[in-house]
């Protein structure tokens, strides 16, 4: 059996191809705090003036998803009797493949699954992402104590850290000036041609003639 495409054919799979949309894995919020949901796409394609998006939300514990959300011919609708027919507003940008949702005044009956679904004809239909939305009381320990905790080492080890660079700077510095000073024979400044000072080092100063240094000795 042989297989022909038509010059016809030929174009159409050249110009179809699957796209694939991308959300979050997972969002936590507060109560009583706004959210964003994310959802775009990639295509090898120019983004159509049919683009559509859909959202559809499964409560935890449900079977069930209900819709909430969709854009299509350049307007946005949201569902008038679902959970969220007063808290959600379209915040995308379907020309830049953005069909991202802003749910506000969340609570906890508000945890579930987030599946946004986008199409851009002529591509092939992809497949839907899905983000799960966790509401909580407080912000979650793995949020807040083990965020700060880290950011408190990470600091604590960057003081640390320039703490003993300046530490070994002194410490190389005031080695480097003792065997400086107490280098035999080797000219001072003036200024250690005192005899008291020139003592407290240890050393015997013999000024040079006709200069202002001199030539320190062993006492």
């Amino acid at each position: 059996t042989e297989c022909m495409l038509t010059l016809a054919d030929l174009t159409a799979l050249n110009q179809s191809q699957a796209i694939v949309i991308y959300t979050g894995w997972e969002r936590h919020a507060l109560v009583g705090s706004d959210i964003r949901l994310s959802c775009s796409f990639f295509s090898w394609r120019w983004t159509s003036e049919d683009v559509t998006f859909s959202w559809t939300y499964r409560p935890d514990g449900s079977r069930d998803s209900i819709s909430i959300f969709h854009y299509t011919g350049g307007v946005p609708y949201v569902d008038n009797k679902g959970p969220f027919r007063d808290r959600l507003e379209f915040v995308g940008n379907p020309g830049r493949r953005d069909g991202s949702i802003l749910l506000k005044n969340l609570d906890f009956s508000d945890n579930g699954t987030f599946t946004c679904d986008a199409k851009n004809p002529p591509d092939i239909v992809g497949r839907p992402s899905s983000v799960r939305l966790l509401v909580f009381e407080k912000v979650p320990i793995q949020a807040g104590v083990i965020t700060g905790a880290i950011i408190g080492v990470v600091l604590g080890l960057l003081v640390l850290i320039v703490a003993i660079y300046y530490l070994m700077r002194f410490l190389v510095a005031r080695r480097v000036f003792n065997l400086s000073v107490r280098s035999v024979p080797g000219l001072c400044p003036a200024a250690l041609c005192q005899p008291g000072l020139c003592q407290g080092l240890g050393l015997t100063p013999e000024p040079i003639p006709g200069t202002e240094t001199c030539v320190a000795k062993q006492a």
